[in-house]
C-alpha cells in the first residue's frame, strides 16, 4: 500500500511529519510519498537522523497556509504540497492522501479534485472524538454549514459504514444532535430528518442533547456543519479547560502533589483516553478516495494513527461499501 502525505501541512511539519511517516513504514511496512519542498525534507531527515527507506519525495515549492483561502487549492496555489497530493492521489499514484493542513482546502480539493462518491450531495469533515464508553463519529464537522435532509441521511450511512468497518462497532448507533430528544423538537431540518432516519434501516436512536454526547450513549452524532463545528470546538475546549484545571489543583500545593503520587497512573489512562493523538485523523467521507484531515497540532504518533485508520479504510473497501449502502 502507498501513501501520499502532505510534509508541510500542520503546525510542526515537516518534522513531526517525516518522523511520522518513518515510523509508520517501520511499524505497517506502508510505502509513502511525501509532497513538499525535497532539499528542506532532505535536509530534516538529516539532522533528525530520519531514515528515508521506502519514502518517495515528490518536489513541489509551495504550501497552502492556515491564512490562505479554501479555493487557493484549486486557484493560486496548484503547485503547493496539498495540491500535488491531491493530484498524485487523482492519478491513481497512491491509495489514500493526509494532510495536517488547511481543512476548508483539503476538503475543496476532496470535492473538486478527487470527486465524490457517485450519489453522494456533499463530502462530510468526520472527526472521531473520545467519549466515555469508547470513541464516536461527529459529521459534519464543518465542512457544510447549510443542510438538506438527504444530506443528513447520507452522512448517517456514511458514519455507520466507517464506523463498523474500521473502527470496528457492530450496528453503530445513530444519534441526531437536537434541542431535545423528543422528535418533535428542532428547526424543521432536524424534524424532517428524524423522520427519515427513523423509517431507514439505520441502528438510529433519536435525538440526543448537547450534553449526551460525551456520555457514550451513541457511536455517531449526525448534524449539520455549523453545529457540528460548535460541538467539536467547544469538545476540544472544555477538554482543555478541564485538564489544566486538574493539573493546577494537583500541582498548586504540597497536599495536591501527594494527591497526584497516588492517583497518578489513573490521571495518565484518563489523559490518554481523551488525547486525540489516540485517533489521529479524520476522513473526508463522500470522496471518491480516501482523504484524511491529520489534526493541525500534530505529533509523529498521531499522524502515525492517523496512517493507521487509513489502511483500515483502505483495506475495508469502505468507499464501495458506503456507495452500495446508498442504493
Amino acid at each position: 500500500m502507498k501513501i501520499i502525505v502532505d510534509a508541510f501541512g500542520g503546525d510542526n511539519a515537516p518534522l513531526e511529519i517525516i518522523k511520522g511517516c518513518a515510523e509508520s513504514v517501520s511499524k505497517f511496512g506502508v510505502d509513502i510519498i511525501l509532497t513538499g519542498k525535497e532539499t528542506k525534507i532532505r535536509e530534516v531527515a538529516v539532522e533528525n537522523k530520519i531514515p528515508l527507506d521506502h519514502i518517495e519525495i515528490e518536489d513541489c515549492d509551495d504550501v497552502i497556509t492556515m491564512h490562505d483561502s479554501a479555493e487557493s487549492v484549486v486557484k493560486t496555489k496548484k503547485n503547493s504540497s496539498m495540491a500535488v497530493g491531491f493530484r498524485l492521489l487523482a492519478e491513481g499514484k497512491g491509495d489514500a492522501f493526509l494532510s495536517a493542513g488547511n481543512s476548508g482546502a483539503l476538503c475543496v480539493g476532496a470535492t473538486l479534485l478527487i470527486k465524490r462518491i457517485k450519489g453522494i450531495k456533499r463530502p462530510a469533515f468526520a472527526p472521531v472524538l473520545p467519549s466515555v464508553t469508547g470513541c464516536l463519529m461527529l459529521l459534519d464537522g464543518g465542512a457544510n454549514v447549510d443542510c438538506r435532509p438527504e444530506m443528513l441521511r447520507q452522512f448517517a450511512v456514511m458514519a455507520s459504514v466507517y464506523m463498523e468497518k474500521v473502527m470496528k462497532i457492530d450496528k453503530p448507533r445513530i444519534g441526531l444532535a437536537n434541542v431535545g430528544t423528543e422528535d418533535h423538537k428542532g428547526t424543521e431540518l432536524y424534524r424532517e430528518t428524524y423522520g427519515i432516519l427513523k423509517e431507514s434501516k439505520l441502528n438510529f436512536i433519536g435525538n440526543i442533547e448537547g450534553r449526551d454526547v460525551p456520555s457514550g450513549i451513541c457511536d455517531v452524532v449526525v448534524c449539520d456543519g455549523f453545529t457540528g463545528n460548535m460541538i467539536l470546538k467547544t469538545y476540544e475546549g472544555v477538554a482543555a479547560v478541564l485538564m489544566k484545571e486538574i493539573k493546577n489543583i494537583f500541582t498548586g500545593s504540597t497536599k495536591g502533589k501527594m494527591a497526584a503520587a497516588l492517583v497518578m497512573k489513573d490521571l495518565k489512562a484518563m489523559k490518554n483516553r481523551f488525547d486525540y493523538n489516540t485517533y489521529g485523523g479524520a476522513p473526508i467521507l463522500g470522496a471518491s478516495k480516501p482523504v484524511f484531515k491529520v489534526h493541525g497540532d500534530a505529533k509523529a504518533i498521531t499522524l502515525v494513527n492517523a496512517i493507521g485508520l487509513c489502511i483500515d479504510y483502505v483495506e475495508a473497501n469502505a468507499i464501495d461499501v458506503i456507495s452500495a449502502s446508498l442504493k
